[in-house]
């Protein structure tokens, strides 16, 4: 019976520690942010993902929410449901394409394709 209980208090732990950061396990794709502005209180972050053009928002002012400087990032798209923003939800970490788990979270933005 012990054992039964054991297992379960660890398994409780493991869901909790994976819901409550979603970006364990989320792989980080390189990304390289053109610019950014700053429009009637909307930040906008001007990316380039492979071929593709994207753009990501958020409230100024808001807890992750920040202008970023031009160079190499890492972005993570988050799972539906998580985030603050009710869209598709990436975290941008500044770190080094080769060590994705020392990234640093640099912001959290609304995905505009």
């Amino acid at each position: 019976m012990k054992r039964i209980v054991s297992l379960l208090a660890v398994l409780l732990a493991v869901f909790v520690v994976l819901t409550c950061n979603p970006a364990i396990g989320q792989e980080k794709t390189p990304v390289k942010v053109k610019n950014s502005e700053v429009v009637t209180g909307v930040v906008i972050v001007h990316v380039q993902n492979a071929a593709k053009s994207l753009d990501l928002q958020c409230n100024e002012g808001a807890g992750n929410c920040k202008a970023l400087s031009s160079g190499n990032y890492l972005m993570v798209e988050l799972p539906k449901n998580y985030g603050m923003y009710d869209c598709q939800n990436v975290e941008m970490y500044r770190g080094d394409s080769e060590k994705p788990e020392s990234a640093q979270k640099v912001g959290e933005y609304c995905l505009v394709e």
